[in-house]
Formats: structure tokens, sequence, C-alpha cells
């Protein structure tokens, strides 16, 4: 019962035989990371390990009031302290600009994490806002020192109880990221008018971010120049936000982040770290860096909001949908935040025709919330995935079964096409593999020894996003090709894919391939977020791929010795490293030749602009194309999750013990990195389901668990063999086909486990993590 499923693939693609040079596509094979080695050796540095003259640390203070105004600062034995620099504090820092306002014209107003101008006022805005740094020689020192700066204040009521706040929410506008409230038909009534009906309420908690690589900063001012070593998943927007703040041109500001431990969205807004650093820089004159603790990062960068959601179901006794409804409440801060919309999966995952999705935040004197992967799908999928289980226990009817009944050819609310979609595709291939049609459907029927043994299924959905993208690309008369852009490595594989995808564009090896990312010294790269990352980039290596091969042609068609010498682009199509006019493969010729005979070393392809205008012009003209295809398609990665669990009938200790997951999520890159991807995000989901809760004092609005000691991530020993399979079916309105699968992993997970725990024991549980009390 508990062996591993097999992990073929549906279609299966000519094995890698370890040599990666370029036999055959590169796009789809398992090629190992190209910086694997560089990594597992440290040869790579990280924001906090580059090396400069005379450097010194920072360290932040924080708030211990939730809301209120500083009264007094003594800051004397601070600074009398051995090693240390300077204090700052809103007395004698350097001003900043505040953040603007959100504008679509300017998407880089995205990126600051709250609307607090540090150390610019006399106001607290949460419990744990940084409200002083201390500069030092050392760390040590400059940590010793913190805990020496003194501060009163004057405190003004604050809400910080997120349950009793419920009430005051308020409808979210529709906006880039919430699509606001929907509704087709009429929900409530044919809700009481249904045959079968489920109504329930489901709790997720407040989480936090735990990247491997702490938030970390190294600054240095060389007159009004900036270089900003940071761990960033947003370079571009970063760099034009700090030049904001700090009144500099942004081609001013050079922003590196080569590699970057982790982000998941806690990563891809600026928050008080980067500032503060570069303030202190500024203010001492020093390269400065400062890397947060695990305290540090809870108080001052945004996770996830919790949320209380109703999801109600209404069904013939076939199973077939009358009506949804999914409504909520979540929390944003008061300081700034962003939404969590955790409905908006509702919105494309079943065909009904009443459809009602809404959603509330209350405001709190907390930390803004913030992305944390997959925002709202996550959590959002699920209550309503739960609620999917409910209705079938409700109808005797196996829940794959009414998860097929009700998939929908068009999308439910706005009756657009999806671009693509084959749940039902994924739903056999996992039911199949995974054994499906063995499980007794009673619950508490399923025993081995004084486990209960319970398997769930739930869907998985994610829309990847996409951001504005250029990159250049350069072909050398030795055959080798440099690509670069500021795009980011967060470890995933980032650099990998986009060598493989060169590598087929071109018609050279993988082993060609040279990559370099992560500065803005480059061409801009789009945030590394959304699921858009790679297929944001690949449109753009296309295009520029496309432009190198007309430079080369025109060289070819310029010299009489050449085959193609009287060829039109046309008629020309590019492979394993040789330009072949159509029809006559035997009278190609290669590009090193072509170059050589022209004495030109090197040709490169660009895309976008390099003046400002030309930059505004562009990302308008993305933003437009955008809004147009949102008109025309739903696009969006699926998947089904298959899971086993084993509940311990006399402790309610659950473990996962067996999974299979299965995505239609476009064309794959790379078979390796894309596995490892989907297993992080059911991993990701697996802690969700079980142990991760960030636990804020309703009285104070302090965290209370703010550290890995605490707050309780998932280890190995946590985590079953993991079955990965995907369809590999390429999406015909995107470059490459490509979707984008970083977020979808983690989607359904906990659904998916709730379900099987219900399965074991027979107890729902609506409310998360799902942890032994909850069960006894």
């Amino acid at each position: 019962m508990t062996q591993a499923p097999e992990t073929r693939r549906p279609r299966q693609r000519p094995a890698d035989d370890g040599t990666q040079t370029g036999a055959g596509p590169a796009v789809g094979r398992p090629v190992d990371r190209v910086d694997g080695a560089a990594k597992t050796s440290g040869a790579v540095r990280y924001a906090a390990e580059h090396p400069h003259p005379r450097l010194a640390h920072g360290t932040l203070v924080h708030a211990t009031i939730a809301r209120g105004r500083i009264t007094a600062v003594d800051t004397g034995a601070a600074e009398a302290a051995d090693g240390v620099i300077a204090v700052l504090t809103h007395l004698n820092a350097p001003r900043m600009t505040p953040p603007r306002p959100v504008s679509m014209l300017d998407l880089s107003t995205l990126v600051p994490g709250t609307s607090v101008n540090y150390l610019g006022t006399d106001e607290v805005a949460w419990n744990g806002q940084p409200v002083a740094v201390v500069i030092a020689e050392t760390l040590e020192a400059a940590q010793a020192a913190a805990r020496l700066v003194e501060f009163r204040y004057r405190e003004t009521p604050a809400v910080t109880d997120f349950a009793a706040a419920q009430d005051s929410a308020e409808p979210l506008p529709k906006s880039f990221i919430a699509p606001g409230d929907a509704r087709k038909g009429d929900a409530e009534g044919a809700l009481a008018t249904a045959p079968v009906t489920v109504d329930r309420r489901y709790t997720t908690p407040a989480q936090n971010h735990n990247a491997i690589e702490p938030h970390a900063t190294t600054a240095v001012w060389d007159g009004d120049r900036l270089t900003v070593h940071d761990s960033s998943q947003s370079l571009d927007w970063t760099r034009r936000h700090l030049a904001r703040c700090f009144g500099v041109p942004p081609s001013g500001i050079r922003v590196l982040a080569e590699h970057v431990g982790g982000g998941f969205g806690g990563k891809g807004s600026v928050w008080a770290g980067t500032l503060l650093t570069v303030l202190a820089a500024r203010a001492t004159g020093r390269a400065v860096r400062m890397a947060l603790t695990r305290e540090s990062v809870y108080r001052t960068v945004g996770g996830r909001t919790p949320t209380v959601q109703r999801v109600a179901l209404g069904a013939g006794r076939d199973g077939t949908l009358t009506t949804l409804v999914h409504t909520g409440v979540s929390r944003t801060g008061r300081a700034g935040g962003t939404t969590e919309p955790f409905s908006s999966q509702s919105r494309h995952l079943y065909a009904t025709p009443n459809l009602l999705v809404g959603h509330k935040a209350a405001t709190l004197d907390v930390v803004p919330n913030t992305f944390m992967r997959a925002p709202g799908e996550a959590v959002g999928s699920f209550a309503v995935e739960s609620a999917m289980d409910e209705l079938a226990v409700e109808l005797g009817m196996d829940p794959v079964e009414l998860r097929m009944r009700n998939e929908p050819d068009r999308d439910p609310l706005g009756g657009k096409p999806f671009s693509r979609r084959d749940l039902r595709g994924a739903y056999a291939l996992g039911a199949e593999r995974f054994g499906w049609a063995r499980r007794d459907a009673e619950p508490r029927s399923m025993r081995d020894g004084r486990f209960l043994v319970g398997w769930g299924v739930a869907t998985a959905f994610h829309m990847p996003a996409r951001f504005p993208a250029d990159v250049s690309v350069r072909l050398r008369s030795d055959g080798s090709v440099l690509l670069r852009c500021a795009f980011h490595e967060v470890g995933v594989g980032a650099s990998t894919a986009q060598s493989q995808i060169v590598a087929d564009a071109l018609g050279v090896p993988v082993s060609a391939v040279t990559v370099e990312h992560g500065d803005t010294d480059f061409r801009t790269g789009p945030m590394a977020g959304g699921s858009g990352q790679t297929a944001s980039v690949a449109a753009a290596v296309l295009a520029a791929c496309e432009d190198v091969k007309r430079s080369v042609l025109r060289l070819a068609r310029r010299d009489a010795a050449s085959p193609l010498h009287r060829h039109r682009f046309r008629d020309v199509r590019a492979g394993r490293g040789r330009l072949f006019p159509a029809g006559a493969p035997d009278g190609g010729e290669t590009y090193a030749a072509i170059l050589t005979r022209a004495g030109v070393p090197e040709v490169e392809g660009r895309t976008g602009a390099d003046s400002r205008a030309g930059r505004a012009l562009g990302q308008a003209r993305f933003m437009t194309g955008m809004l147009r295809d949102r008109r025309r398609w739903v696009r969006a990665a699926t998947g089904a999750h298959f899971c086993e669990v084993r509940v311990d009938s006399d402790t309610g200790e659950t473990r996962v013990t067996r999974w299979l997951g299965v995505f239609d999520v476009g064309r794959v890159i790379n078979a390796k990195t894309a596995r490892s991807q989907l297993r992080g995000g059911i991993i990701m989901g697996i802690g969700a389901a079980l142990s991760e809760e960030t636990l804020v004092d309703p009285r104070t609005g302090r965290v209370m668990n703010p550290g890995l000691g605490e707050y309780q991530i998932p280890v190995h020993a946590d985590i079953p063999p993991i079955g990965i399979e995907y369809l590999d079916e390429p999406d015909p309105t995107t470059p490459l086909g490509l979707l984008g699968l970083g977020e979808v992993g983690i989607t359904g997970v906990a659904a998916a486990v709730a379900n099987a725990v219900h399965h074991a024991t027979g107890v729902r549980v609506r409310d998360l993590p799902l942890t032994p009390d909850r069960l006894l």
C-alpha cells in the first residue's frame, strides 16, 4: 500500500546520455545545473559574502509597541560601546523620500514592502518596526550595542487581534493583483434550493518566510554612485525604488544578486534591511553589510496573512454543481501590505451556473503581509478543495469522479476559452499510477496496525504571470554564446533553463552557452515571481536569437564564397550549429566559418530600448498586450494531487507516507529542475498543512515564535518519496509552450492532506495546521 508510485513520464523524450553536448533538442532534457558545481563547492557568493575595504556591520533595533510615537531616545551607552561607528534614529538619520503610490504605468511602485518612511518619522506602525540602526566595526559589536539603545513611547490604541477585527473588514477593490468580487447568477438562491449542500467555514493561519539565506544587503557609496549586493527577487524594481528614495538617477545605481538563497516572494519587495543598509552606508561613508537575524526577518518582512473563508456548494444528487460560493476575510497592515486573493482560483475551477466569490480585508497594526508562494491559491485551494471532498462524502461519490463531472470546457465565470487545460488527463494518469481504484471509500476502513491509513486528492491551480524582459545574446566566431540578462537565480535552475533555450534556438551545444545574470548593468530582467520568470525571459531570448541569425545571414549573403550567398532569411532554418538553406541540408555552413571569413569576432542580438523613453514605451506596449491577452484566454497551470497519510490512533500524529502529483504545466524546459520545483512546492504545502503557524499575541501584535526553534517547518524525516508526472503538452499561446510551474505545486496540497486525514480518521479538520490536538 505504501510503495512509492512509479514516475515515468507519459510522453518519453530520448534519455540524456550525460554528455550534454547538444545531441538532439536541449529543451526538455534533464540537464544538470550549470551552476551546480560552483554552488556545492562554495565558489559562489551571496549578498553578505562580498568583501569590501573598511567594511562595517549593521543591526536593527525594533519597536516594542504596536502603535504610537517615540517620545525619547537614549543612544549614549550604545555610542560609547567599543567598535561602534554610529547609531541612527529618526533624530539624526539622513532623510529618504517616502514610497510613491502604486501605479500600473510604473510597475516598480509595487516593490515597497510598506509605506513607512524608515527613520524619517517618530511614528510606530507595528510591533517590530525598525526604529534604529547600529553600525559597528564587527557584527558582534553592533549586536551588543543594539541592546543598549533605549526608547520610550506614547502608545495609541492598536488593532492586533485578527479574530476581533473581522467584523470591520472592507471589500477589496479590484486591482492588478486582486481581481475583486464577482458573481454569476443567483448563488445564494441556488444554494437554498439545492438537493445536496455543503456550507462550511475554514481557517488558515499566518505564516512566515524561512529562506535558507536570510535577507542580506551590502551597500557601498562612491560619491552619488551606489553599488548594492542584495538578496533580491526584483533587481530592476529595487534599483528604481532606491533611486527615488535617495534622490539619485537609476543609472547611478548598480544592484547585484547573482545568487539568492531562496525567496518564495519574501524577497520580491524592498524591506527595511535593504533601505537602512544603504542609508547607513551613506551616513557613515563606509561600506556597510547587514544580514538580518531570523527574528529580524519575522519582525520586519511580511509573510502570509491568516484567513477565514466560507465555501458553500450546492449540487444535484448526481453530483452536478448548481452553485459555488467562496467568500472570506484576510488581513493587511495599516502601513501597507499585499492582498491574498484566496477566492481567485474558485472563479475557474468548476462548471456551475451560479457563482459568487468575494474577499474582504481587515486592517491591523501588524507587519504588512506580502507575497508567499502562490499567494491566494495556496490557502484558497485548501478551503474549496476541502469543501469538494465534503460534498463527495455527502453524495456518496468518489471525489475524483465528482471533480471530473464538474470539469468545465470553458471558463465558468467569463466563458473565455482555456489556453490549454487537461485536468481530466492528469487525474486519469494519477489515479492509475497511485492505484486509486483500490481505495475503500469508508472512513477508518484502512489500517496498518495502530495506524489509520487514508487517501486524499485535490486539484492544483495557478495562473502564472508575465513581466517585461530584455536580453542580449552574443554569438562568437568560436561557436560560443553569451546570454546576459538581469534575471534572478533564486535556486531554481534559471540559468540552466535559459542555456537550454539558447542552445536550441541557435543550434549549439548547451556547453557552448554561458549565462550571466543578477546584475542591473545587464538588460532589464523580470522579477522572479508569479511563476513567470522563465517564460518572460524565454520570449526575449527567442527574439534576440532570431536577431543573431539574421545578422549572420546578412554576412553570408555578402560573401560570394558562402553557400548562403543569395538566400533570404525566411529561406533559412537554424540547426545544430549550422545555417542551412531550406531543403538543402548538405549545403549549409557553420556560424564560425561565416564570421571568420567576414573578419567579425562576434554578432549580438538584443531586445528592448536603451533610452528612458524607449523603456517606458516598451512597458506600455507590454501592459497593453498583457491586458489584451487576458481578455482572450484563461491561462493556468493545473494538476492533481494524490496523498496517503498514516495517523497514529493513540497520539493523533499524522505522517504523510506517499505522494503523487500529476501536472499540466505546458512545455517543460528541464525535466530535472522541473520535478525539483514541483516537489519543493509540495513540501512547502505539507508544512502548511501539518505544522507551520506564525503565532501573534492578540494583545500586543508581537510575533511570539520568530525563528526556526519555535516555527515548525518540515524536515527530511517528515517528507515521503514524492512522485512527479507532467503531461508535457505545450500551451499554443505562449513562447515555446511555456506556462510556469514554480507555484502550482503548493496549491491543493493542504486540502489533499486534510482529505486524506478525514478518510483515515473520520475527523474533518477545517482549521490549519492539522496538529494532533485537532484529531484527538
